[in-house]
């Protein structure tokens, strides 16, 4: 294993949950009827996992896009409070 590379990759829900957040969702509620469905999670879990996601260096390689994007919305909305 190359030295630079983290010792341990994304696991597949991890990368599951990384590919849910880069699509799109047409109206209310579909983002949370597919956390549901596809990931068998309930929504509070899911952001939990997520937003653990946002810090893990591992996420920043695997999708760096998304996480930074993600990073930036939870900032802001640090930011408001």
């Amino acid at each position: 294993m190359n030295q630079d590379q983290p010792e341990a990759s994304l696991a597949e829900r991890e990368q599951a949950i990384l590919a849910l957040e880069r699509r799109g969702f047409a109206g209310p509620g579909a983002k949370e009827r597919a956390i549901r469905e596809e990931l068998g999670l309930a929504p509070v879990r899911y952001y939990q996992l997520l937003n653990a996601l946002l810090d893990d260096p591992r996420a920043l390689a695997h999708d760096p896009v998304t996480v930074n994007r993600l990073r930036r919305v939870r900032e802001a909305r640090r930011a408001e409070r």
